[in-house]
């Protein structure tokens, strides 16, 4: 379960998508560039191959209640 959530958009203006966001996931600190089409871009470590398709399902969800809420 990721934990630790936070986002931040990436431009001062509101009328401009893009966020960065950062959770821990079993211990690690993950970092990525949420596009404005639901697309991550992973910074540095990314979640094992795996499970990354729950985690993104995951992110897209605590986007869409942050953002577009």
């Amino acid at each position: 379960m990721i934990s630790h959530f936070q986002w931040k958009p990436l431009y001062k203006s509101s009328k401009i998508p893009g966020w960065s966001f950062s959770f821990y996931f079993q211990g690690i600190k993950y970092h990525g560039i949420y596009n404005k089409d639901g697309s991550i871009d992973w910074q540095g470590n990314h979640p094992d191959l795996k499970i990354i398709n729950d985690i993104t399902k995951q992110i897209h969800e605590l986007m869409l209640f942050h953002v577009y809420e």
